[in-house]
């Protein structure tokens, strides 16, 4: 991909990760984030004294319409990431999710019709599903907001829709299975799971029997990009996932087995979502993803395990375990 891309969210996990993929294609890249009064880049923190000629970072906020018009000149292909994605702290701030996820979502794809992008990259989530009636999910399963962070989802991704058919926004919705890897937040299952091993004899988690499609960081990077580039996309809603699934207590034994401890698994409140929001099983149909981007994940859970322990063992200091519950 050779273009002037345009990625929010950008200090995040998943999009600074394809950020750097974007500079590594030789994309000329405006990279989102928000602001901040410390002025900082969250993951993308390393460039900040050493930027690359093709990165050009901006502060800022997608909830405010006006500021948001401007910033989308000179860009070709815009990947929307920016959202509140936290599901436990969204029972708590439903309100924030709304106004992020929703609105930011409609500034920025306002912004996009009114710059001529000729790509848009709208981010959604596989939690839109709900509890999976049938499985594998494909893109055509009804959607179930079990969340208020899945409500703010499914809406934003309505948003979306809605400017394909009123105004012709090229635009395509990606649709990732639990991407995890290097940077995620230590609130999130895996990181958390081995950041407790790492830290002491017992591990506490929520509920054990929940299933998930975990896909790695470089393969939902790949899938991002691809949308952004393929022909016969633009309407399209296009699931990220492997196909394959572990439950969250069959995940954590495979940790344990990875690093070869066998610590005592302790039942956590504060991890038990209200039982008619718990998502139970979700599972991805990827057939689409392989007919129109040719896209597949590469690396097997196991491989993305060893490479995200691996990080997490150097990077330590950069994690905050205390704040997992949000």
């Amino acid at each position: 991909m050779t273009a002037n891309a345009f990625v929010t969210g950008a200090g995040g996990f998943i999009a600074s990760h394809l950020v750097e993929a974007l500079l590594t294609r030789g994309c000329n890249v405006t990279a989102l984030i928000h602001y901040n009064a410390r002025g900082t880049w969250g993951w993308l923190e390393k460039h900040h004294h050493l930027t690359p000629p093709n990165l050009n970072v901006i502060l800022g906020d997608i909830t405010d319409p006006f500021w948001t018009l401007d910033v989308l000149k000179n860009c070709d292909v815009v990947f929307h990431l920016a959202a509140l994605i936290a599901v436990p702290y969204s029972y708590h701030a439903p309100a924030s999710y709304i106004r992020t996820n929703v609105d930011g979502t409609l500034n920025v794809a306002q912004a996009a019709l009114k710059n001529g992008i000729k790509r848009f990259v709208h981010t959604s989530t596989s939690e839109v599903y709900g509890t999976a009636q049938y499985t594998p999910l494909n893109e055509e399963h009804p959607l179930h907001a079990q969340s208020p962070y899945a409500a703010s989802k499914i809406a934003a991704d309505k948003v979306i829709e809605s400017f394909v058919c009123s105004y012709d926004l090229p635009a395509v919705i990606v649709r990732p299975f639990n991407t995890y890897g290097p940077r995620q937040s230590a609130r999130a299952v895996i990181p958390n799971i081995i950041m407790q091993v790492l830290s002491g004899n017992h591990v506490k988690l929520g509920a054990l029997n929940p299933v998930r499609d975990f896909t790695f960081i470089t393969d939902t990077v790949d899938g991002f990009i691809k949308a952004g580039e393929a022909d016969g996309t633009i309407g399209e809603t296009i699931n990220l996932g492997s196909g394959e699934a572990v439950s969250v207590g069959d995940l954590a034994q495979m940790i344990f087995e990875i690093l070869k401890v066998s610590p005592a698994i302790v039942s956590d409140i504060q991890r038990v979502r209200p039982k008619a929001s718990e998502v139970m099983e979700l599972i991805s149909c990827n057939a689409k993803a392989a007919k129109l981007l040719h896209w597949k994940p590469t690396i097997s859970l196991r491989e993305g395990l060893i490479q995200t322990i691996q990080w997490m063992r150097e990077n330590r200091d950069l994690l905050r375990p205390a704040e997992y519950a949000l």
